[in-house]
């Protein structure tokens, strides 16, 4: 299998989630199973992991990776945003912990055909599940300079958002952007020459955007940690890693919004909304990469993971 995937953060999932014998865990992105494979051997004997992903080619290494674990391991091609239904599907009410790595994986950026990196020319695509129906190709030819301008800013956080869709939308009037390279040329005449000479890739940011809106990664990601987190037993601890502000604020927003307790008015003399917290929030910065993982796996350099306790 070539699947690889070196996991990030490793020592501080393993601390964070805190997998015991005979716990059930959820992977709700399993990956390359790098996480998973360091997991399982703590919740056996009688422990039950449960590894879920979209993209076939994950599942397929994980199948792979983890057979020595035999029955302990189930496997499932699914979006994370299911996990409820999955549960259900197997039997399963509540959970010891959940671990969500989130964003695009080492695996589908080394695949140019896959469409998610600007460094390789390929097909414009970035669909983590294949047999999505919404492509990177599909947005940048179809969607309007106003709905390419609003993804570019609110996805990509990119200050020349206006200017490049312009520049798409003036370019796709003469051929069809089909190819990474193709818009890569378009970013890059769009983007002045002083602005590209410092700081990252110039295309690294629309690229973020295009990936985030193919896959509505976003909305799956706020509306899932309303369904995950209750079903926690006591104790049972969700750990997410995030690779950028966006997905990191939403996991910031939603823990707090669990582990808020009484919000009735200050001026009622006692609570009337018996409103009680759900969780504790275990890490109130979130955990970054030590020197010596970046110096193995520069991939880790933007990931934060949060982690919080069920109540």
């Amino acid at each position: 299998m070539d699947f690889q995937h070196i996991p990030v953060l490793l020592k501080e999932i393993m601390q964070g989630l805190k997998p015991d014998p005979g716990d059930i865990i959820v992977d709700g992105t399993v990956g390359g199973a790098g996480h998973a494979h360091a997991i399982i051997p703590h919740i056996l004997p009688g422990g039950r992991y449960i590894g879920i992903d979209k993209d076939p080619a994950a599942i397929a290494a994980a199948t792979h990776i983890l057979s020595e674990f035999g029955s302990s391991v189930t496997l499932v091609r699914s979006s994370y945003a299911l996990v409820p239904e999955v549960l259900a599907d197997l039997g399963i009410e509540r959970i010891d912990g959940i671990l969500f790595d989130l964003g695009v994986s080492s695996h589908q950026l080394d695949q140019p055909e896959r469409g998610f990196s600007y460094m390789a020319d390929a097909p414009l695509d970035m669909r983590m599940d294949p047999d999505g129906s919404l492509t990177a190709k599909d947005i940048v030819n179809q969607y309007s300079h106003e709905e390419l301008t609003r993804i570019l800013r609110t996805y990509g956080e990119e200050r020349w958002a206006s200017r490049i869709a312009s520049y798409i939308v003036q370019e796709r009037e003469r051929s069809v952007i089909s190819t990474t390279e193709q818009l890569v040329a378009v970013i890059k005449k769009a983007i002045p020459a002083s602005a590209r000479r410092t700081g990252p890739h110039p295309a690294r940011r629309t690229f973020q955007a295009l990936r985030i809106a193919v896959n509505d990664e976003l909305t799956e990601l706020e509306n899932t940690l309303q369904r995950v987190i209750p079903l926690l037993n006591d104790k049972g601890r969700i750990c997410v890693i995030s690779f950028h502000s966006l997905e990191d604020r939403i996991v910031k927003q939603a823990f707090q919004e669990f582990a808020k307790g009484c919000i009735c008015p200050p001026e009622l003399p006692v609570c009337v909304c018996s409103r009680k917290p759900q969780i504790r929030i275990i890490t109130r910065r979130p955990i970054e990469a030590s020197q010596q993982e970046l110096e193995v796996n520069l991939r880790a350099r933007s990931a934060k993971l949060r982690i919080a306790e069920k109540i």
